[in-house]
């Protein structure tokens, strides 16, 4: 997983709410159980049917910011609509509120989901639909800064300390686990049970039994 600590990029406008998985990447398209090439179809049926849609516009290539409503993510339990929004280079989203499955889902694929209050939402996304909107998300600091004339507007968000670490890190569950392996092996050899020693088993064999040496 890659490390995120602060991103600048212009802001890709979604004024809508209860965006749902089927929405962000429609099933017919989920015929592989890799995490890569979903990017491409990232809201597929509602660029196929609305001409004007954000991602068809030429002015929001290669923005890496979606905004958008309240209860994103919501439907289905997919890993694939994040993995869909990472593909296509979306690094964050911000929006009133998310689903919860999708919530965690994001989290442990390093997609960063952050809330601001509604209403410096929808002040936001109408700014971002004219194409002139660029901000820096700072994960350390915990803000977002709205470039606003010769002055930075500065939203702070709230976020879980444990996923602010492994995100910061670029650690996933399994490397955040192994990133403590010293401790856990120290662990386990103090408290080897006693009924695991005897004269004609020696130290080695004894943390080979408990999984503290390979």
């Amino acid at each position: 997983m890659n490390k995120f600590q602060s991103l600048t990029s212009k802001v890709i406008p979604l004024p809508k709410n209860d965006v749902d998985t089927d929405q962000i990447i429609p099933a017919q398209y989920l015929t592989s159980t890799s995490r890569h090439g979903y990017g491409e179809n990232l809201f597929r049926r509602l660029r196929d049917t609305e001409a004007d849609f954000p991602l068809n516009q030429a002015q929001f290539k290669d923005a890496e910011i979606l905004l958008t409503g309240y209860n994103f993510g919501c439907g289905s339990s997919r890993e694939h609509a994040v993995w869909a929004i990472a593909g296509a280079g979306i690094k964050v989203v911000i929006a009133e509120s998310f689903a919860d499955i999708f919530s965690n889902n994001s989290a442990k694929n390093g997609l960063l989901l952050l809330c601001l209050p509604k209403n410096v939402i929808e002040r936001l996304l109408k700014k971002a639909e004219s194409g002139d909107l660029t901000v820096t998300v700072d994960l350390e600091k915990q803000v977002v800064l709205v470039k606003e004339g010769l002055s930075n507007e500065k939203h702070s968000f709230e976020y879980d300390p444990f996923r602010k670490h492994c995100l910061l890190n670029g650690l996933d569950d399994i490397n955040y686990i192994l990133s403590h392996g010293d401790d856990i092996t120290k662990f386990r050899e103090r408290n080897v049970k006693s009924w695991l020693v005897s004269p004609s088993r020696n130290n080695e064999e004894t943390l080979a039994i408990v999984g503290t040496k390979n």
